[in-house]
This record gives structure tokens, C-alpha cells and sequence, in this order.
């Protein structure tokens, strides 16, 4: 029996001394069996030579009540001469009359200990393999779920992790990324996905020997299943091109990539630390005239495209610019050429008819602050007559006069504007007297500032 031990040891690697363990155990169980009765017995097993040995353990004393675990001191006598009370003695068994049902019994304990080995040999293999890239073969349908055999064992694709629109048939081999491994009832459970952005990353790691050395990064994935994914990409080595690395020539190595995800589209970008750069890059494969970074603490971004550009740049439903938001992690607003000269002139017509109600301020006066930059009244309240002075034909007293006249302007529309949170019962009142106010004013404007020189 010892070489047979030892064969099992060697290929299914479970110790010998444990399946020693596991027939003593046995060995216990079917006495126990065998005899109907609960008794304290010990079971040995000699290593070398494989024989077994039991013995009923009994504590001698002075009055027996429970003859399975004691036994009164002139009957100890006889199986020792030296017995005292409350010592334990070993009683021999003979082991053939239950030695069948030993046999019997450790058969079942050694094949399911080897069960028990295997499942967690599997267990402990496929827990190192989690965000790992493999191949398998479709096995069969479960309630829309895909059960794809992996060789030593079965992974499920759940409908949530599956691509909408790819269709797979039994016996289809295709990648896939085991995303998770548990430990379940028959062995482990493990959970694979299709729809992953790690997924992508170890197409390209496969594929793109440059990846795999770790010579070009990838950076980030970003991807709707199915449609479309952009992957950053940049380059530890300065001699090495990211984007042409992961493309090849006449695109051999992303070729093999979309095909494997079913004719995803995949844009390469080039990773910036360049925040304007970046955004640019992201929108690919429209082009980008000009991106305004209009606030870098809340990360939001204004982009410029030419007008044919500007439903490239959008992508169908929105597509394109949602991938480089979620790329880029930036708030991006796209707008056209016209689009934004629009926005311009509004922004000029406003700025034009705020100046104009200043005090003494005349349309060339207002023409040459907006040219300057200072169309906004909060920016003239805060500005030095030294800022004005710089502007063709002003000087320092019509730059103090434009700057007093914009801080009392805001001055009394903060005076006049109601509580936040409450309403003016006097709104149409006030309404009224602002007319009569306005049709005075223009009656006896004063004489307006002229620029100088």
C-alpha cells in the first residue's frame, strides 16, 4: 500500500502522512460502525510497513457506569498487571473483523480528499490568472449566459459582461479576460468578460511586443463594447513612436485586435502631460483648430472645429466627444467655427450695451474698451487708472471717471436686487419708476466723455 501512497503523493500532491491520517480516521469510523457503539479507539498505521494497529482506550475505575469508555479495576488487571485508578489503558482490537468496512471507508475519504486537493489546487491556479488574458472554447448556453471551457475548467460570460453585439456559436474559440475567481460548491467559480477596457490592454500586450517590454504604455482604455474604444498610449523610450508601434505597417498589429473584438474601431492617442494637447488628441480623428482651457480646477475645456469637422468631432449620439471626456477626465464643450463667432459677437453685443449705460461713456469710448479687453464691468470696478490710461485716447481723468461710473453702476444693482430666496412685491412698481428713470436720463444726459487725442 506504501508505494500506491506515494504514487498519489507524486501526482496528485497530497502527502502521504495526511492519507496516513485519513485511513486512521477510517479505520476509527468503521469499528465505530461495525460495533454500534461510541467508544474512544485509536488507530496506527506503521509508514514502512503499512500495518494497522487499534486499541480501545478505557479509564479504569472503582465503579463502572459506562462500560464503552471504562472498566473497573480487576478487569484492567488482567490486560495490565500494574493498573491503577483513574489510569487510561490501551485495550488491541483486531482489526480484521471490520477491515472491510476500513477499506471501504477509506476509498471514500482518499478520493475525496483527492477531490477536496484538485478544487483547490484549480482554485489557487486561476486566482493568480485574475485580469489575465486566455482562450477558450463556447461550451454551452445558460439562460443567455455563456459557459466557455477554459481546459481544467469551465468560466461563465454573464449577459453583463457580454458584448451586445457579438454572437458566438458551441464550439467558437475566442479571447477573454477572467475578471474574478471564487471558490464554489464543485470547484471554482469563475467569472469571465468581453466588455472589459482590460480586455483591450492585453489584446495590445499580445500583440504589440513593445507593450508586452513595456517600451510603450498604455496608458488608459476607455471603450463602448462593440463601437468604439481609444486607447492613450506613450512611449518610455524617446526613439520609439507610440502610436506607430501599436498601429504597424499598413496596420498589422491593431488588425488582429479588431478583429478579435469583432470590428470594434479603435483610436490610438498619444498621451500628453499637455492638458490642451491631450484634449486635442483625444477627439481623433476629427481635427482641432484651437482648445480653450476655461477653468483648470473644475477640468473644463472649450474646443474649436472647423464646421464640416464639428459632427466628426460630436461622433453619432454623442460618442466621440463622451470617450475623450472619459479619457481625458475634462468637461469638454465642442462648438464650430461660426458656432463660436456667434458666441463672440453676443458676448460683444453685451459686453457694448453694459459699457454704453456708464455714465459719459460714448460708442467710440466703448469700442476702444472692448478692443482693449475690458468689456466687463466687474473687471472695470476692479481695474487702476493706470490700466486705462495704456488705450488710445484715454486719459488718466476719463480712466478714473469709467472706473468710478462702473463701480457705482454695480454698486447700485447690487442695492437694488431683492434677497436671494424672496420676492419683491414691488417689482412692477419698481418696473415703472426704472422707465420714467430711463426716459430722464436720456433727456439730460450729460455730455459725454470724448476720447482724447
Amino acid at each position: 500500500m506504501i508505494p500506491v501512497l506515494e504514487q498519489i503523493e507524486r501526482d496528485k500532491g497530497i502527502k502521504k502522512d495526511d492519507i496516513l491520517r485519513m485511513i486512521e480516521q477510517a479505520v476509527v469510523s468503521a469499528y465505530k460502525k461495525h460495533s454500534g457503539k461510541m467508544v474512544n479507539l485509536e488507530a496506527k498505521i506503521d509508514p514502512e510497513t503499512a500495518q494497522v494497529e487499534a486499541f480501545l482506550i478505557k479509564k479504569v475505575v472503582a465503579q463502572v457506569t459506562n462500560d464503552n469508555v471504562e472498566i473497573d479495576e480487576a478487569g484492567a488487571k488482567k490486560i495490565k498487571s500494574g493498573a491503577k485508578l483513574d489510569e487510561e489503558i490501551r485495550i488491541p482490537v483486531v482489526t480484521e473483523d471490520f477491515s472491510r468496512i476500513a477499506a471501504q471507508t477509506a476509498k471514500q475519504v482518499i478520493i475525496q480528499k483527492i477531490r477536496e486537493t484538485e478544487r483547490q489546487s484549480l482554485l489557487e491556479e486561476f486566482q493568480t490568472k485574475e485580469g489575465v488574458l486566455v482562450g477558450g472554447t463556447v461550451h454551452r448556453f445558460v439562460d443567455h449566459n455563456l459557459i466557455v471551457d477554459l481546459g481544467k475548467a469551465e468560466g461563465i460570460l454573464p449577459v453583463r459582461e457580454q458584448v451586445r453585439r457579438e454572437r458566438f456559436s458551441i464550439g467558437e474559440r475566442l479571447k477573454i479576460l477572467i475578471l474574478k475567481v471564487e471558490k464554489g460548491t464543485r470547484g471554482p467559480k469563475i467569472l469571465l468578460s468581453r466588455s472589459h477596457p482590460l480586455l483591450v490592454q492585453r489584446l495590445f500586450e499580445q500583440e504589440v511586443p513593445e507593450v508586452y517590454e513595456k517600451m510603450v504604455e498604455v496608458v488608459e482604455v476607455v471603450r463602448e463594447p462593440g463601437f468604439r474604444c481609444k486607447v492613450a498610449v506613450k512611449s518610455n523610450n524617446p526613439k520609439v513612436d507610440p502610436v506607430g508601434a501599436c498601429v504597424g505597417v499598413k496596420g498589422s498589429r491593431v488588425r488582429p485586435i479588431i478583429d478579435e473584438l469583432r470590428g470594434e474601431r479603435i483610436d490610438l492617442i498619444a498621451h500628453s502631460t499637455d492638458p490642451a494637447k491631450y484634449i486635442a488628441a483625444s477627439l481623433s480623428p476629427a481635427k482641432v483648430i484651437n482648445v480653450n482651457i476655461t477653468s483648470e480646477a473644475d477640468k473644463h475645456a472649450e474646443i474649436v472645429v472647423s464646421d464640416d469637422m464639428l459632427s466628426l468631432a460630436i461622433g453619432r449620439s454623442g460618442q466621440n466627444a463622451r470617450l475623450a471626456a472619459r479619457l481625458t477626465g475634462w468637461h469638454i464643450d465642442i462648438k464650430s467655427e461660426t458656432q463660436r463667432k456667434e458666441a463672440a459677437q453676443e458676448r460683444a453685443a453685451a459686453s457694448a450695451e453694459a459699457l454704453s449705460q456708464l455714465e459719459g461713456v460714448g460708442p467710440k469710448t466703448v469700442d476702444i474698451l472692448i478692443k482693449g479687453g475690458w468689456g466687463s464691468l466687474e473687471k472695470l470696478s476692479q481695474a487702476k487708472p493706470d490700466d486705462l490710461t495704456v488705450l488710445r485716447g484715454v486719459g488718466e481723468k476719463t480712466a478714473e471717471k469709467i472706473i468710478k461710473a462702473a463701480q457705482n453702476t454695480l454698486k447700485e444693482r447690487a442695492e437694488a436686487a431683492p434677497p436671494e430666496g424672496k420676492a419683491d412685491p414691488e417689482d412692477a412698481e419698481g418696473s415703472a419708476a426704472a422707465e420714467t428713470v430711463t426716459e430722464t436720463s436720456v433727456e439730460e444726459k450729460p455730455e459725454e466723455l470724448k476720447p482724447e487725442g
